[in-house]
């Protein structure tokens, strides 16, 4: 027969499970009441502050146009994504083959990183004559940063003695670098993929505004600036909406993806112990 404690101590722990997922769904709950208490009592007209209810009428309203013009901006950020991933994991294994080749490239990675987009973005544009590669061009140079970072470090931080073993053993530079240095360097570049997932949605919308291109192709960035420009708040803040959300939905996706290969193996996915 178990005792009182040990019958209350997993309805504790699920009591406090279910705690632990609420709170954020309160506190937004919370935030979300007092904005609108805040706009009613202060009668703050739409055109400065609308409340969360007028936005979300907007939303309901004008949502097939934004939606539109949202997976204009989702093509282009999860193909940059993509494009950042291989480029990035594929310059990383590069550099992991020789410092001389990592101390030659690895400069110019830092210097695509730091030189910031708004500043070489009209550039690219005036360079590029298609439209939708420039926009791409510039999501990608925001989001092929955090990818070959992460992953080279990732190639450098395998065990040394598990190095040496696999050499004493006989094994050639290609089998240590799959069977071990690429295991190890996995975790390190899905955590760099999480980071590049928002960098690449910022850089199209960046690269959106800067190009303003209109028309039925026209990214949600374009439809923020249109909606500023006609003080169309309500709906410059459902075009925000739903930018968060996708940038929401694209870091869940990629953290769902990591637990889904780390999950039998690696320290960070597997279940702890409370």
């Amino acid at each position: 027969m178990k005792g009182p404690a040990e019958k209350g101590k997993p309805r504790g722990a699920t009591a406090a499970a279910a705690a632990a997922r609420l709170a954020p769904a309160l506190l937004g709950i919370a935030f979300l009441a007092g904005w609108e208490i805040l706009v009613r009592s202060a009668k703050i007209p739409v055109y400065v502050l609308p409340g969360p209810i007028v936005i979300l009428e907007t939303l309901w309203r004008d949502g097939p146009s934004l939606l539109a013009s949202l997976l204009v901006t989702l093509r282009i950020t999860l193909l940059a994504l993509l494009l950042a991933a291989v480029a990035g994991g594929a310059l990383a294994f590069l550099m992991a083959q020789s410092r001389l080749i990592e101390r030659s490239l690895f400069p110019y990675a830092v210097i695509l990183q730091v030189t910031p987009l708004v500043a070489i973005a009209p550039l690219i544009i005036i360079w590029v004559d298609n439209t939708f590669l420039s926009l791409l061009l510039c999501a990608w140079l925001v989001a092929f940063f955090p990818v070959v970072s992460n992953t080279t470090l990732g190639l450098k931080s395998a065990d040394r003695t598990l190095v040496d073993l696999f050499r004493l053993y006989g094994a050639s530079r290609w089998q240590v670098m799959l069977q071990l240095q690429l295991p190890t360097a996995l975790p390190y570049f899905l955590g760099g993929l999480r980071i590049s997932g928002g960098l690449a949605l910022i850089g199209a919308v960046v690269a959106e505004f800067v190009a303003g291109t209109g028309g039925t192709a026209a990214g949600l960035a374009f439809r923020i600036l249109e909606a500023g420009y006609r003080l169309e708040i309500p709906k410059l803040f459902a075009a925000l909406l739903l930018l968060a959300l996708a940038g929401i939905a694209i870091y869940a996706g990629l953290e769902r993806l990591s637990w889904l290969l780390l999950r039998r193996w690696h320290e960070s996915a597997l279940p702890r112990e409370r």
